[in-house]
Formats: structure tokens, sequence, C-alpha cells
């Protein structure tokens, strides 16, 4: 007998991360796991969004600040932030990182190499040169 139609499909861990990320984005301000959970449409569990923030809040992806007795969320970064620190913990897991970054600009197609020079070659805007 097939429960089909009856509970819905389970989302993976990052597919949820993702969903909490964009919803947090959508909000005008810092918003609180209980405005997520509407904005989700209700579906997840007030104590499953809290279990996704602080995942986030320890991969770095959001930040929070103390709202009454809760916790107002933000998103750390754009998408684009989001995929570089991605990027930079993948390359800080690896011992030979002249290998991984020679290994990705060779895998680069030619315009997103000369992208990449361009940027390198501009100067660095946190002060460091």
């Amino acid at each position: 007998m097939s429960d089909h139609g009856q509970r819905p499909r389970r989302r993976g861990q990052g597919e949820l991360e993702a969903l909490v990320l964009s919803a947090l984005r959508e909000a005008d301000g810092p918003a609180t796991a209980g405005w997520v959970q509407q904005r989700l449409g209700g579906d997840l569990a007030y104590t499953t969004v809290i279990t996704i923030l602080t995942r986030l809040l320890a991969k770095g992806a959001v930040t929070r600040e103390r709202a009454g007795r809760s916790f107002a969320w933000t998103p750390a970064s754009d998408h684009a932030g989001l995929a570089a620190h991605k990027m930079r913990k993948v390359l800080d897991a690896e011992t030979d990182r002249e290998a991984v970054l020679a290994s990705f600009v060779t895998g680069l197609d030619p315009d997103d190499e000369r992208l990449l020079r361009e940027l390198l070659d501009q100067p660095r805007s946190d002060g460091e040169d």
C-alpha cells in the first residue's frame, strides 16, 4: 500500500538550507524563525527551521542578533558571496592549494578564464594590495 499523496516528499538538507536562505533574502531586514516558517508556507516545523538556521550560522551563511527572547536572522552574503565561501572552504581543506587552483583554472572555459584574469588585475578593495 502506497502513501503517495499523503506525505510531502522529504527534502535534502541542502535544499532546505537554500529555501531558508532564499526566504531570508526576501525579508526587508532581520527575520525571525517564525517569519521564515510562515514565508515557506508553514509546511516545515518551527524546530526544523531553527535547526537549519543554526546549521547556516555554523557555516557562516547567516548572522543572528537577539530579538527579545528569540533571534532575528540575516543572510551573511548574497548568492555569489555564499558560493565564494564554499569555494574557499573546499580550497582550505586541501593540502596542495597550488595543484587545486591550477586544476581549477585549466578547467575554465576561455571566457571565464579571461574574466578571472581581469578580476585578478584589479586593485583589491579590502586594502590588501
